[in-house]
């Protein structure tokens, strides 16, 4: 049974989406062991807890500097015995020493399909705000495992979703997470927990 941690910073949408996939036998073989926050008020913990998962909150503002926040997140982390950790709308800079400890065990989405609209600043509505005013065709979202760099980790699942005239931003984010990030993040899962990636 792989044991998973998800990393959260907001209201947990695509968290839903993997216990909704866990829920309905589209993921096998895992379970989410840990829903872990930055956010006190991030409404995806209390997803989790309504789903009988512990769920925590660590805050950067808690801590008298990075080193000692990351330092905690990694023991926080440790302390679960995980074998995978998804950031779903994590937007928190993960530590080198976490990455190296977790080579190709973190995954993450992203809400393009890079390398278009990725990197550092391009997170939320952001990425939806460029690909309009660029006047793309084709967005959707991309699974990748974490590297040291910023949305430049090997990528495992792209699905591409249309851009529609008279998208705003807000409606192509609703878009892209209901037809790419909620089918290819559970879809991800499932294919590690069963040996496919």
């Amino acid at each position: 049974m792989l044991r998973v941690g998800v990393l959260v910073s907001g209201g947990g949408t695509n968290l839903q989406a993997i216990l909704d996939a866990m829920d309905q036998g589209k993921i096998t073989n895992a379970e989410v062991a840990a829903v872990i926050s930055n956010n006190p008020g991030a409404y995806a913990l209390e997803r989790a807890r309504n789903h009988g998962i512990p769920a925590e909150c660590i805050s950067p503002k808690d801590f008298p500097d990075r080193a000692s926040f990351n330092e905690a997140l990694v023991a926080k982390v440790d302390s679960y015995d995980l074998d995978l950790v998804v950031l779903a709308g994590f937007l928190v800079k993960i530590p080198e020493a976490m990455i190296a400890k977790y080579r190709n065990k973190i995954i993450n989405i992203h809400p393009s399909l890079i390398p278009s609209f990725c990197g550092v600043g391009y997170y939320g509505l952001k990425v939806h705000e460029a690909a309009l005013a660029r006047g793309v065709k084709l967005t959707g979202a991309t699974v990748h495992f974490v590297d040291e760099g910023m949305d430049s980790g090997p990528i495992l699942l792209q699905k591409a979703v249309e851009v529609k005239p008279g998208d705003t931003p807000e409606l192509l984010q609703r878009r892209v997470m209901e037809e790419a990030e909620w089918v290819i993040l559970p879809r991800a899962i499932d294919m590690i927990a069963n040996g496919q990636i």
